[in-house]
C-alpha cells in the first residue's frame, strides 16, 4: 500500500511518499495524493522535516529507498556523506570518478528525496549555485538555513 503526507515549509509544500517499509520520495512537485492517507512512517518523516526547518534536527533516521541504477544509488550514498551546513563542488564530489562528472551531476538531479539526501549541498566549482530541481531559490534558502543553524553566519536576509 502507498501512503503520503504533505507539510507546509518555509519554502513551499513538501510531499512525502512511502509504502509500508520505505520512503520513496520527498518532493516539492505536486503529486496526486487524493486517495492516499498517512501512515506512521510518513508522519515520522513529516515531524523530522519540521524539526529540520526549525533548526533542531540535522540527521534524518528513517528507512528510504528510491528507484535508480547502481550508479545512481552510489551517487546518492555519497550525497548522504556531505556534512550538514557544508557544501562541496561537483568537481570535488566526482574526484573519485573524474570522467563521470556529468553522469554524477545527472544522478544528483534524479534524486527524489529532497533535503534528506542533500543534493542541495553540491554547488559549482566557482562557488555559484547550479542545478536544483526544486529551484535555485530553494537551494539558496536551504544552504543559508544550515549555515545559520551551524552558526557559520548569515549572508543574506530571509523573509
Amino acid at each position: 500500500m502507498n501512503y503520503a503526507s504533505v507539510i507546509e515549509t518555509p519554502i513551499g509544500k513538501l510531499s512525502i511518499l512511502a509504502d509500508d517499509d520505505f520512503v520513496h520520495a520527498v518532493t516539492f512537485d505536486e503529486k496526486d495524493i487524493a486517495d492516499l492517507t498517512e501512515n506512521e512512517l510518513t508522519i515520522k518523516v513529516a515531524n523530522q522535516l519540521k524539526d529540520y526547518f526549525s533548526g533542531t534536527l540535522r540527521d534524518f533516521d528513517f528507512p528510504m529507498q528510491q528507484k535508480g541504477t547502481d550508479f545512481q544509488q552510489e551517487v546518492w550514498q555519497h550525497l548522504l556523506a556531505i556534512p550538514y551546513g557544508e557544501t562541496t563542488s561537483y568537481a570535488k564530489f566526482s574526484a573519485h570518478k573524474p570522467l563521470a562528472i556529468r553522469a554524477i551531476a545527472s544522478a544528483n538531479g534524479k534524486n527524489n528525496i529532497a533535503i534528506v539526501v542533500p543534493c542541495h549541498r553540491v554547488i559549482g566549482s566557482n562557488g555559484k549555485l547550479v542545478g536544483y530541481a526544486g529551484g535555485l531559490w530553494r537551494k539558496q534558502w536551504l544552504l543559508q538555513h544550515e549555515r545559520e543553524v551551524t552558526q557559520q553566519g548569515q549572508t543574506e536576509l530571509k523573509f
